[in-house]
């Protein structure tokens, strides 16, 4: 998220030709691959990982909302870390971490220790995710940087679409638990290559005031949040409550503290722009759908149309292979035409998909009833990432480029973990409903038309908000993107201020 160091200067820059440049690309597309594969493979795991450690529904969103409570909360704070400490040194910190936490979660003997496991896992991915963008930006020439940023994100997307295959292959074969040893070896090949041939870089004008308040108070209000939505259904009426009012007076206090720091972890003047507030709340809509429609399609393929975890997996590959072919040609449309229609036709034509889905029932036949709902999903969300991505960046001052784009991420994580957490109850889901077909059917029928719904909802905010980004815009560098848990994160420009400075 941070701009490139100004000590790295173009005589000591690695040219992306040079042996040292490809090993910087690689240990830096591993790194990346590692969080990425796992917001993917996850979902497909989850029916086994519920029957292998006895587990109910609210331990299987705890397994994937841990994660995503510190992801969301600890991301901003990662970038400064690592502008100020030494960007090689949080990033090879962040891929240990993250590997020993994925060790802990291969090994867990019950669900409370998966779900610790994986809040560990969250930090970690917190460290090495916006550290291997600003690897690649502070290491390589100005004239190949471009060129190092798109390759390091097509191999990605090539990663993102390999893990729902790999995440079935996994679960039918080894067991759940290689989806997360398997990042044990790329950890291993990681590291030595950082050491090896990454140069440390840092900014000098980092200034080490950290906004760990900042970061632990938005970590908390999501902490609690979630724990009451998911708990609401089991606890008594006053305790949840008492819990949900806890995490929304942790939400005042972050923007409190936010409002009178003096190096926020989130400046809330960037809020002043009409347009970066409403292209964050079109993302919120658009990412806590998807969230809850990733959450729910994998175990519905499983436990209701009896797919295995690899036709699962394998099933969901067109949406990823779309974003791989076309998000490119997406962003070059959304320059030409301006942000508004992509961003209202987007939503609904993802809406229409997930509609699409209520075709899928027992003995779905994917030709028929599968595939087409998840090619209007994947040309949906083909049409609207690129375009929101370059609004973020377009409507907000240079200096705050890469902060904006942090917080457009950390918002459609958070969207992503309400809906999780909110969805089986708002369906009236049972906390046993994903043992039986007929129970979690009934309540995937009601679910798919809520995540249309609130999609409708970001349409018409894109549709009465957003306005064309002034001529000068930055354009994203990453053209091709393929995670669909998040949008993007973005470096800044030349000069920019990481968050921390």
């Amino acid at each position: 998220m941070a701009a490139p160091s100004s000590e790295n200067s173009e005589n000591t820059a690695v040219r992306l030709a040079s042996p040292r440049g490809k090993w910087i690309l690689l240990t830096t597309v591993l790194g990346s691959s590692m969080a990425m594969l796992d917001s993917t493979v996850v979902n497909v795991a989850l029916p086994w990982i519920g029957r292998d450690l006895n587990a109910d529904l609210a331990a299987l969103q705890w397994t994937l909302n841990a994660y995503m409570v510190t992801l969301a909360g600890l991301i901003l704070l990662g970038g400064a870390l690592g502008d100020r400490f030494g960007r090689r040194r949080i990033f090879v910190l962040g891929v240990v971490w993250f590997a020993a936490a994925s060790l802990l979660c291969g090994i867990a003997p019950s669900a409370g220790v998966l779900i610790v496991a994986r809040a560990l896992q969250g930090i970690g991915g917190a460290l090495l995710t916006p550290g291997s963008l600003a690897l690649i930006q502070a290491s390589f020439h100005p004239d190949d940087r471009g060129r190092a940023v798109g390759l390091w994100s097509g191999f990605g997307g090539i990663g993102a679409a390999v893990g729902p295959f790999l995440g079935g292959w996994l679960v039918d074969g080894p067991g759940w638990r290689w989806v997360f040893l398997l990042n044990v070896p790329l950890a291993a090949l990681c590291v030595p290559v950082a050491v090896r041939h990454v140069p440390e870089s840092s900014d000098p004008r980092a200034h080490g005031r950290f906004d760990v308040v900042g970061a632990a108070l938005g970590a908390l209000c999501l902490a609690l949040v979630t724990y009451a939505l998911i708990e609401a259904g089991q606890l008594s009426t006053a305790l949840v409550t008492v819990t949900a009012v806890a995490g929304l007076a942790a939400g005042v206090a972050f923007v409190y503290v936010e409002r009178r720091l003096r190096d926020p972890m989130m400046p809330l003047e960037m809020f002043s722009s009409r347009q970066f507030t409403a292209v964050n709340l079109v993302t919120l809509c658009v990412y806590a759908a998807f969230g809850g429609f990733f959450f729910l399609a994998a175990v519905q393929l499983q436990v209701v149309s009896g797919y295995s975890a690899l036709g699962a997996g394998t099933a969901l590959l067109p949406v990823t292979v779309l974003m791989l072919l076309l998000s490119a040609r997406s962003g070059e449309l959304g320059e030409r035409i301006g942000p508004r229609i992509p961003l209202t036709v987007g939503p609904l034509v993802c809406a229409a998909g997930m509609l699409l889905m209520l075709r899928v029932g027992p003995h779905a036949s994917y030709v028929t009833d599968v595939l087409p709902a998840l090619l209007v999903l994947g040309l949906g969300m083909v049409t609207l990432v690129a375009p929101l991505t370059a609004t973020v960046l377009a409507s907000v001052d240079t200096e705050h480029a890469g902060i904006a784009s942090g917080v457009n991420n950390a918002a459609a994580r958070a969207a992503s973990l309400i809906a999780v957490a909110a969805l089986p109850l708002l369906t009236g889901m049972s906390s046993e409903a994903y043992r039986s077909a007929h129970a979690f059917g009934a309540a995937f029928q009601r679910a798919m038309p809520l995540c249309a719904g609130v999609l409708v909802v970001g349409a018409v905010v894109a549709f009465t908000t957003v306005r064309r980004p002034v001529p000068e815009c930055r354009h994203p560098e990453r053209h091709t993107h393929c995670c669909l848990t998040a949008p993007p994160l973005e470096g800044g420009a030349e000069g920019a201020a990481s968050p921390g400075k």
